[in-house]
């Protein structure tokens, strides 16, 4: 019994510690108004911060969106359909690998510099008589010379400034890369690796060494042109031919390895000057699958895409879609009777750059690998209706 009343007792006590028991106590004492206004406090700063999230949330919306339709003005051209976000986001991404890629590239050719015994070294006021020889009866085409150690353009002729609508101090300021289209920098990169480049003076070279000279290797790329009376920028795209070349900036300096690019515009074979009927013939290599090996450059100004457009994709997807079943048959003959003499099928009508159908008259045939016997790749050879 009194161990209970003990018990009893302690229950009664008042809670010192500041437990629930003192919190249910202080609650009681306040007054109705008083809890309602803490209430209240609470709320506003709830709501408060919720509407503060919710604008920096929708602030990030906007300049995400921002960001992605500016993106999408320099989605490629050649693209038919409008790109939607996730194109642009891609689109993007492969710039990004292809500034990565070229950045390697210049940091390699300047770790590994080049030989610089037995060399012809030019002077400014040199390349730019080379310059005058060689674009003087083409007005479409000019000279740029750009380091391999800085990738800054070291020469440039006075007539790109036409051609591509550019001040020439901009150019001038410029690594040549930069001027390139973003898609095409892989390419350019590859196509002017320094150890494949023929000398400038190849001919001299090729009489007085017994050893063979690197070819010339042509190559296309887009090159970024200034604003039109639009106001908006164009890509144009051009024949390079590159050479090594070793300048000396000034005397007393070491020559330095720079790559000596001839430019030449394209146009569209249909528009004057037009290639005549008889010249308007390109070929093809394909796949068993039909996909693109090989593109003809002769193609370019009569398709109007570039042969790194076409390299790697599908055939059917450039083809009308009543024709693509058409392709397939044909495939399947060349297939069937491979190591044939060509043969000539139905024209085919074909998709160019600008959207326009154009039919080709082909004949086909196919590689036979020797060793396994079978088909490495389709040819196609054809001519452009008029």
């Amino acid at each position: 019994m009194s161990s209970s009343k003990s018990h009893g007792s302690r229950g009664n006590e008042p809670n010192e510690g500041g437990g629930p028991g003192a919190s249910s106590a202080e609650t009681l004492g306040k007054g109705p108004e008083e809890t309602w206004g803490q209430k209240c406090q609470l709320q506003s700063k709830y709501l408060e911060s919720s509407n503060s999230e919710q604008q920096d949330r929708n602030r990030v919306s906007e300049e995400l969106i921002t960001v992605v339709q500016e993106m999408k003005k320099y989605f490629p051209s050649e693209k038919h359909n409008k790109p939607s976000t996730l194109d642009a986001l891609n689109y993007a991404l492969r710039c990004v690998h292809s500034v990565q890629a070229n950045s390697e590239f210049f940091q390699i050719l300047s770790q590994n510099g080049a030989p610089q015994t037995d060399v012809t070294a030019y002077s400014l006021e040199e390349l730019a008589t080379i310059a005058s020889e060689h674009t003087s009866k083409n007005t479409d085409t000019f000279v740029a010379v750009f380091s391999f150690l800085s990738g800054r353009l070291v020469h440039i002729s006075e007539q790109a400034t036409s051609i591509l609508n550019c001040k020439k101090d901009f150019l001038e300021s410029s690594h040549f890369v930069e001027l390139l289209a973003p898609q095409d920098v892989r390419v350019f990169c590859t196509h002017t690796a320094h150890a494949q480049l023929p000398f400038w003076d190849n001919w001299i070279r090729r009489a007085a060494s017994q050893h063979e000279c690197a070819p010339e290797k042509p190559f296309f790329c887009r090159i970024r042109g200034g604003e039109d009376r639009k106001q908006e920028k164009h890509c144009y795209p051009f024949r390079i031919i590159p050479y090594l070349i070793h300048v000396q900036s000034s005397a007393g300096q070491e020559p330095e390895p720079c790559c000596l690019t001839l430019a030449e515009k394209i146009h569209s074979g249909y528009e004057a000057p037009r290639i005549p009927v008889d010249k308007r013939i390109f070929t093809t290599t394909h796949t068993p699958g039909c996909v693109f090996l090989e593109i003809d450059e002769r193609a370019v100004p009569l398709l109007g895409y570039l042969p790194q457009d076409l390299v790697g994709m599908s055939v059917l997807t450039y083809l009308h879609p009543e024709d693509r079943s058409l392709m397939v048959a044909i495939h399947q003959k060349v297939l069937k009777y491979a190591g044939r003499p060509p043969f000539e099928h139905s024209p085919i009508r074909f998709c160019t750059q600008n959207g326009d159908y154009v039919r080709l008259d082909s004949s086909w045939s196919s590689f036979v690998n020797p060793w396994s016997r079978k088909v490495s790749f389709i040819i196609g050879r054809h001519k452009v209706r008029t």
